[in-house]
């Protein structure tokens, strides 16, 4: 009889046990979904005060281009996704850069070209990106006012690069982008205004290390510093809190050469 009761009761506790366990994993999900969309909520709120809206509407027409920069939360912490380019392509080869391109007549405007650039480089779909906001437009170093568009993606999203453009897809987060630790800045670059920012990368995943410089490296600085209202631990170049009036005098400068 104590051996049967013995059993009865070692089966209840263990019963109580796993119960116990489900409602603690259950509750533990229930805070990580809360906390991601209370992370995904604020910085959405945050970085549309910086969308464009129709400010540049009085801009000529001029060669474009988009890119989006995918933003999602992973451990409570937001990353951003950027890709390697292919080695076999004409331009830009092998240099990181987030997923976009040139803008075709079929693109109805800026978050449409990002959107169908994400697709056919990660083979993201548009559906699944939820559209922030774009930011203000800037110059490539091939005279391309390229147009940056920040959306989330869910953590889930398993790339899948296009060979042909690219080579690897890798996660950063977004807080690296303000740490003085692997960032070096370079002044007095010719056709630069402000400072060069480059960094170095090694993704945990892969172990590769990745280059982030130029226009990329300074589109993640940017993104970042806004996000995360957060001052980086370098000179920006820029008026961190609001820095609407600095890319306005750089594109005016360089619209005045055209």
């Amino acid at each position: 009889m104590r051996r049967v009761f013995r059993r009865k009761h070692q089966s209840a506790l263990a019963t109580h046990t796993k119960k116990k366990l489900r409602y603690f994993v259950a509750g533990r999900k229930a805070l990580m979904y809360g906390t991601t969309m209370n992370l995904k909520e604020d910085t959405a709120a945050t970085l549309k005060r910086f969308d464009i809206g129709d400010k540049f509407s009085y801009l000529p027409v001029l060669p474009k281009a988009s890119v989006l920069i995918p933003l999602f939360v992973r451990g409570g912490q937001l990353h951003t996704l950027l890709t390697l380019r292919s080695k076999e392509l004409r331009t830009g080869a092998g240099e990181v850069c987030f997923p976009g391109g040139k803008r075709d007549p079929s693109d109805r405007d800026d978050v449409d070209t990002a959107l169908r650039e994400a697709q056919e480089e990660i083979g993201l779909p548009p559906d699944q990106v939820e559209v922030v906001c774009t930011l203000f437009p800037v110059f490539s170093k091939r005279g391309l006012l390229v147009s940056p568009v920040v959306g989330f993606v869910e953590e889930t999203f398993t790339p899948i690069p296009n060979p042909s453009e690219v080579s690897a897809v890798f996660a950063v987060p977004l807080d690296f982008f303000t740490r003085e630790k692997d960032h070096y800045i370079t002044h007095g670059v010719a056709g630069m205004t402000g400072p060069l920012h480059s960094f170095y990368f090694r993704d945990p995943a892969s172990e590769n290390q990745y280059h982030i410089f130029g226009l990329t490296a300074m589109l993640a600085t940017l993104v970042a510093v806004l996000a995360l209202k957060k001052k980086p631990q370098f000179d920006l170049g820029f008026d961190h809190v609001d820095p609407l009036a600095f890319f306005q005098k750089v594109l005016h400068k360089r619209l005045s050469k055209l």
